[in-house]
């Protein structure tokens, strides 16, 4: 099977101990987010394991951790990092832009390029981040990260009513916008040995050569662990996406960056009392078992085609 450590929560910036715990133990459990008295556990062995995929906005605490990288070298690994333009009042505790495209140049040196994604999204247009703003920061972080990740994920921001909440300000990028610069990021990617792969945009983008088929299909995460899978069907996370994404270990509400355009995080006083909450020894993320909890060990199987 393959465990998702990204789609709720940045686990290698704030919780790399967590993790590293877990390893250890051979378990994690999860919180369903939906039905708080439900808990499933997970099992933590290669054996059953296939790949453990990662989105983070900071992998450092992670590749300074000797411990926890041995740990993680025992399994098949796929990472996302993102990478944007935006400064302290969008992203007030992402760290400095250099240190993040370092991070993703030492997973690449260590994982190989396929291994390895950088997420420029999501995108949105303002007046700082215009157009020709966008167009000059994407080459330049494309140039420094050549060489060490061949897929760059895009996509532009979706006004969820959280993100209308947290960040008024945002707008809707234009559709004369969105083709300005997809197209412009298709040969840039192109230039410096990427493919551009649009994150649940549709096939607006596939006139220019963006590949649409998904961000994190079983097809990446093949080419990232070297196997084969035979991975039971799934239904998508929403209608325009067409990725893989099942088995996380996150928890909502729990990311400390604060991003203003962030999907995952309700608001900022609920992050902090959970990271209050957070035991680095505790099973879950979030909190500890309670009495109410009814625990389900979750069925597992390696995926892996012999």
């Amino acid at each position: 099977m393959i465990i998702q450590t990204g789609q709720r929560t940045d686990i290698p910036a704030f919780y790399s101990q967590w993790l590293l715990n877990r390893l250890k133990e051979g378990y994690v459990m999860v919180r369903n987010p939906y039905y708080p008295e439900s808990v499933s556990r997970y099992q933590l062995n290669p054996e059953l394991v296939d790949l453990i995929t990662f989105c983070t906005k900071n992998p450092l605490p992670v590749l300074q951790n000797a411990e926890l990288m041995s740990e993680l070298s025992k399994y098949r690994q796929w990472w996302y990092v993102t990478l944007t333009p935006y400064g302290r009042e969008i992203e007030p505790n992402v760290p400095e832009k250099a240190v993040v495209a370092d991070g993703i140049i030492q997973l690449g040196k260590i994982l190989g390029p396929d291994s390895v994604g950088w997420r420029y999204d999501p995108i949105f247009i303002s007046g700082k981040y215009t157009v020709p703003y966008h167009l000059r920061a994407f080459e330049n972080i494309a140039k420094r990260l050549c060489g060490y990740t061949k897929t760059a994920v895009i996509s532009f921001i979706d006004l969820f009513p959280k993100v209308r909440r947290n960040f008024p300000q945002a707008r809707e990028v234009t559709k004369e916008e969105r083709l300005a610069l997809g197209k412009a990021f298709v040969e840039i990617a192109g230039k410096y040995g990427m493919t551009l792969r649009p994150c649940a945009e549709g096939q607006e983008l596939a006139q220019f050569g963006a590949d649409c088929s998904g961000c994190q299909t079983i097809e990446v995460l093949e080419k990232a662990a070297g196997v084969k899978f035979k991975i039971p069907k799934k239904n998508p996370a929403r209608k325009e996406c067409s990725c893989f994404l099942n088995g996380d270990i996150g928890a909502y509400n729990s990311c400390g960056h604060l991003c203003k355009y962030c999907y995952a995080n309700a608001n900022p006083q609920a992050v902090r009392e959970n990271m209050k909450a957070h035991n680095p020894d505790s099973p879950l993320l979030i909190g500890e078992l309670r009495l109410e909890d009814k625990v389900f060990n979750t069925a597992q199987k390696s995926w892996v085609v012999n």
